[in-house]
């Protein structure tokens, strides 16, 4: 069964333009080197400097390996310093 992930990341202050690139690092990444990976965009949502990431794996191994990638945690790295806080995740079950 499909899973589903909802990200809300918040980012700080004029840092959204780093975060931007480095997330489009990441997305390439994760489309590359994910077989269990189906979907994974970022969208920026109506807040100044809310970002939303859209994510959608095979099952539950896809989401560990997407979290355990070699590029989730390096590039991740990059990205939280541009984060205001911790990202909110919402997990969704297929139907």
């Amino acid at each position: 069964m499909a899973i589903g992930i909802i990200a809300t990341l918040r980012v700080q202050p004029g840092k959204e333009a780093e975060f931007e690139g480095v997330f489009a690092e990441l997305a390439s990444a994760v489309a590359a080197n994910e077989p269990g990976n189906s979907y994974y965009k970022l969208f920026r949502a109506g807040d100044a400097g809310v970002y939303k990431v859209l994510e959608c794996y095979d099952d539950e191994a896809a989401v560990d390996a997407h979290r355990a990638s070699d590029h989730f945690r390096s590039l991740g790295a990059k990205l939280g310093p541009c984060l205001a806080g911790a990202p909110e995740i919402e997990n969704l079950s297929g139907v």
